[in-house]
């Protein structure tokens, strides 16, 4: 039988930016062994230079690090090259995680977590980047496929750009994803470990905060009622749009 090392496709780099030496290469050494070149910062600037150089396929960042945090470092490396974003944090407040995801992260994990579902994750943001370039070129279904309109938000799945009465939002990858799920079935109620399926591509149980995170912070950016909650279910895309 092939190893996982064989089979993961060896081309993929990763920038682990995290200080915390024990944690860094406990992560290296299960995503080395699943294939990628993995490569540590141990502080904020550095990962912001190493991440210019190196063009990951994916960072694992810490939200607190010493130098530059977490924020400012995504915000720096976002503005040089769209790239995903796996956010490792020891906060759990709602307020940090949106702001995370606000300024171009894709995922996070909160400390502890297990290495095993930090590589479901990073195997499934890159599916998803993977996904994404294969449907969202010129002539392919997505390129072909119209936009979206939900009131006065406006979602064009060719071009991956959000309007709101005219003006850019930006969205990040997982925030645009998930609206155009629930956009293509309005109305419809899916559950969070559905979406946790179709949109982050694995089921993790504890998954369910990102979920919310992500719903809470596109509800910040273009409307509170677009996304409406069934409680005890998950959630739909409200048809009238945001008001």
């Amino acid at each position: 039988m092939a190893s996982a090392a064989a089979l993961a496709p060896s081309a993929r780099t990763i920038l682990i930016i995290e200080d915390e030496s024990t944690i860094a290469a406990a992560v290296a050494a299960r995503l080395r062994s699943e294939g990628f070149s993995v490569e540590i910062a141990a502080d904020g600037p550095v990962g912001v230079e190493r991440c210019h150089d190196l063009q990951p396929d994916l960072v694992v960042l810490d939200l607190m690090l010493p130098g530059l945090d977490g924020l400012e470092v995504c915000e720096h490396i976002q503005a040089d090259r769209p790239v995903p974003v796996l956010m490792l944090t020891a906060r759990d407040s709602e307020r940090d995680l949106v702001v995370g995801l606000g300024v171009g992260a894709d995922d996070y994990m909160t400390k502890p977590f297990s290495t095993r579902e930090l590589v479901a994750r990073v195997h499934a943001l890159l599916r998803r980047v993977d996904r994404d370039r294969a449907e969202g070129g010129p002539g392919t279904e997505a390129g072909s496929r119209p936009p979206l309109e939900i009131g006065d938000v406006m979602l064009d799945r060719a071009t991956r750009r959000v309007t709101r009465d005219g003006e850019v939002v930006h969205l990040t990858p997982t925030e645009f994803d998930l609206l155009a799920f629930l956009a293509a079935a309005p109305d419809r109620v899916f559950t969070r470990e559905e979406l946790l399926a179709e949109v982050w591509g694995y089921e993790v149980a504890s998954g369910g905060r990102a979920v919310d995170s992500h719903v809470r912070a596109v509800r910040q950016k273009l409307g509170n009622n677009l996304i409406r909650t069934v409680h005890g279910v998950g959630y739909a895309l409200d048809e009238a749009g945001p008001e």
